[in-house]
């Protein structure tokens, strides 16, 4: 029986959760008043998933007008993030989910069957990947760090590499050109690690290089497993790089998955995954600026006051305190990418603002997300609804995945890099040829 037909029947036994359909478009859902109808309760959520198939010989994702595509590098073992490098090296990290969760309930199951599906819960390689550019325009790789837990943040402040493993921010020395490190790391602060419902850490370094700011995900949907297991989740931790302490910088933020300093207000924005199980039109996922010791409403309340009512006790104290997010991206797109950009080498339309790889739903029908959007910013805050940069990811029909967007950075010339952990693929987008 192949998985898709045995998802089928799984779903079929489970009061049929997966027949109900999304009535909303993502775009009605975008931006800062998104229409949010009434909230369903499911005893297991709405589901479609296309097969992995990857990418055939030749084959590459579509991009708006005026903007073209190449691969720069493949056969990658589930590239997550990118950074940049100030001597134009590209370091890709290679990681999944370290599995740490224990499958204590149906839904976890299926939730598992799906992933497994799709090419999302594919083996990630624990480790980074440096890309270099040679004369003739080809990337050569280098594997440049290995045995890691689970990384997906990184940055670079001065001489030394900081990675966020999904247990732990370690430290590595760097030296500019080197294409591989083989010095041992010293781990740095320790972060939150048990159960590891959400793993990835993103990371963000402010401006001056002297605090680092970590992206925490809850350790369940809306509080399922234990208020207890949340110590320090859903939340923005602020790292001091010279001591390692570390303090909650803004909390019930339901996965921060995504950190970037905006250079027009010099303040810290993220991007977030909102909560499941209320149906195919809830929540919308957002982009946010973090206000120091702000609090965003999870597990409590969602987009403000929109009280949660599976969650016990109530707060309705917190509810009051809750911060409506900026900009919300649509419901279960998966935002796992985020660039902040004033300039680059793209055309004018994709100048001052915000870049956002949407890694795709599996919870919602029809799919959303699966595809990277470019939103434009004016005096320092979004000013527009969302426009696709990069798509065709799924076959039209939506049974076919080829691949999905995770990390987006600029590359030295201001084109954008896109990582594609589902294809193994790192894509480069730049201006087309006139």
């Amino acid at each position: 029986m192949r998985k898709s037909t045995m998802l089928t029947v799984t779903c079929a036994v489970f009061l049929s959760a997966c027949g109900d359909k999304a009535s909303l478009e993502p775009v009605q859902q975008s931006g800062a008043e998104p229409s949010l109808p009434q909230a369903k309760l499911f005893l297991l959520p709405p589901i479609q998933v296309p097969d992995f198939v990857g990418w055939k010989q030749g084959a590459a994702p579509s991009v708006a007008a005026g903007l073209s595509i190449e691969k720069i590098a493949d056969g990658l073992k589930h590239p997550r993030q990118l950074l940049t490098l100030p001597n134009g090296d590209v370091l890709v990290v290679e990681a999944n989910s370290p599995g740490e969760e224990a499958v204590t309930t149906p839904k976890q199951l299926l939730a598992g069957l799906v992933k497994s599906e799709s090419g999302k819960a594919a083996k990630g390689g624990d480790r980074i990947t440096l890309l270099r550019r040679k004369g003739s325009g080809e990337w050569e790789k280098h594997v440049f760090l290995e045995n890691l837990h689970s990384p997906f943040g990184v940055q670079l402040i001065g001489d030394s590499l900081y990675v966020a493993n999904t247990d732990a921010i370690v430290r590595f020395p760097y030296e500019k050109g080197q294409t591989r490190i083989t010095a041992p790391g010293v781990e740095f602060a320790d972060l939150p690690s048990t159960i590891n419902h959400h793993w990835t850490k993103a990371l963000e370094a402010n401006p001056d290089g002297t605090k680092l700011y970590v992206g925490v995900g809850s350790n369940s949907n809306v509080t399922e497993n234990g208020l207890e297991v949340e110590y320090r989740r859903a939340a923005v931790l602020e790292v001091d790089v010279a001591t390692g302490g570390s303090r909650i910088y803004a909390s019930g933020i339901r996965n921060p998955t995504g950190l970037q300093w905006n250079p027009s207000t010099n303040t810290l924005w993220a991007i977030a995954n909102e909560r499941d199980e209320i149906g195919g039109d809830l929540v919308p996922d957002y982009m946010t600026s973090v206000i120091e010791g702000g609090f965003y409403g999870w597990p409590y309340s969602y987009y403000g006051q929109h009280v949660d009512t599976r969650v016990t006790p109530q707060r309705p104290d917190l509810v009051r305190k809750a911060i409506r997010p900026d900009y919300a991206l649509g419901s279960h797109v998966a935002a796992l990418g985020f660039l902040l950009t004033r300039q680059n080498a793209l055309p004018a339309q994709f100048q001052e603002g915000a870049f956002v790889s949407e890694h795709g739903s599996w919870n919602r029908s029809p799919l959303s997300g699966y595809e990277v959007v470019f939103v434009p910013f004016r005096d320092g805050k979004p000013a527009g609804k969302p426009q696709t940069v990069v798509t065709g990811f799924h076959s039209s029909d939506e049974s076919e995945l080829y691949g999905a967007p995770v990390g987006v950075v600029l590359d030295k010339d201001g084109a954008l890099l896109v990582a594609d952990d589902v294809g193994n693929t790192v894509w480069r987008v730049s201006a087309a040829a006139p």
